[in-house]
């Protein structure tokens, strides 16, 4: 049997596709550098262009080129496209950006957030940050310290967990906002998007320690998040503690005296002064924490494992828990995270992916 020819409908939208992600990647562009990237012939640009520009997604910029021969006219994505936005839950505050389509920043606003704000506290805050930006985005990207319910997008409190938000839904939260869905992802998560590129292989455990503990596993180059989503939350994971008691990992601060107080969230500064001053607090940490890896390696078979985090990115940790896996019976070798604000960066390129691809979609209508 013959396969069907495309419709030409099907082929003017595959041309106008390649164009406009071609003004996306460099901005501005002749008709003929658009067809010397795309390899797509210069009429059937041409006709591409005028369509686009006829139905208000791309616009003659009225830059001209210059030198020998037949000037050729700019053109570039048109204005009003709309944008995204990008917000960051954590301890640290709200941020809150909105990007555009060629992946430039147009609006940036952050309020604070105390590590027990709660959840109505966080909804306030959230809105305060959002309404200091311009009109409604098309999208809405989020990364929240705290587990995130994959079904619902609602953040997910856990017994022990340093930073309290309880239940909240920050696509709810975001609805006056945004004319369109909200993706919403736990902290680590994101970050060990960020890391993949990053790090250059598909298959690793990121590991966020900080004032909390978390875990990401990519198989194949995509994050695992589990039934629930909940995949990686290691706190509870029983290890090796002081004295070479089992206990969760999360305890393991408490016997240590590392935890702010009255919180479980891990005192970092106190923890640095620890392991630098030679008391051997870096490798009862090391001990523990690889004894959870350790879990990670058995059943992830990963390449590489990538450390993060205030306290993660301690030359002195890396050292220590590179050599206590070192012992064990499959050694993985141990990284650095280099990303730098990491849940943010992804979620930002994750937000411009998701608008390229509205307007995009905008074309084919």
């Amino acid at each position: 049997m013959t396969p069907a020819k495309p419709s030409l409908e099907m082929l003017r939208a595959l041309t106008d596709e390649n164009v406009l992600r071609a003004l996306m990647a460099h901005r501005r562009l002749t008709r003929a550098e658009i067809a010397a990237r795309t390899g797509i012939s210069k009429p059937t640009i041409s006709d591409a262009v005028q369509r686009l520009a006829d139905s208000g997604l791309v616009v003659d910029t009225g830059a001209r080129t210059t030198g020998r021969g037949r000037s050729g006219s700019y053109y570039a994505l048109a204005p009003g496209l709309g944008t995204a936005l990008v917000a960051s839950i954590s301890p640290r505050g709200v941020t809150v950006e909105t990007v555009d389509a060629l992946g430039d920043t147009v609006g940036r606003a952050h309020a604070g957030l105390g590590r027990d704000a709660g959840e109505h506290q966080a909804a306030r805050t959230l809105v305060e940050a959002a309404s200091r930006l311009a009109r409604p985005s098309r999208l809405a990207v989020v990364s929240a310290a705290d587990p995130v319910d994959r079904a619902t997008g609602r953040l997910v409190r856990l017994p022990d967990a340093p930073f309290l938000v309880g239940a909240l839904d920050p696509a709810a939260v975001l609805a006056p906002h945004v004319t369109g869905t909200v993706l919403v992802d736990n902290d680590v998560n994101w970050a060990a998007r960020a890391e993949h590129a990053a790090v250059g292989v598909d298959d690793f455990v990121y590991v966020h320690l900080g004032e909390g503990l978390g875990c990401a596993v990519v198989t194949d180059g995509a994050v695992r998040r589990g039934h629930g989503g909940l995949a990686g939350e290691i706190a509870h994971v029983y290890t090796i503690g002081p004295s070479g008691k089992a206990m969760p990992l999360t305890e393991v601060f408490a016997a240590l005296g590392l935890r702010r107080p009255d919180s479980t969230a891990i005192d970092v500064p106190a923890l640095e002064a620890a392991v630098t001053s030679g008391s051997g607090a870096a490798e009862t940490l090391a001990r523990a924490v690889a004894g959870v890896l350790s879990a990670a390696v058995a059943l992830a078979d990963p390449a590489l494992i990538v450390l993060g985090g205030e306290w993660g990115r301690l030359p002195a940790m890396r050292t220590a828990i590179d050599r206590q896996l070192a012992q064990g019976p499959r050694p993985v070798g141990v990284v650095t995270a280099t990303v730098d604000s990491p849940e943010l960066t992804a979620a930002r390129e994750r937000a411009v992916a998701e608008l390229r691809e509205l307007v995009v979609g905008t074309a084919r209508h």
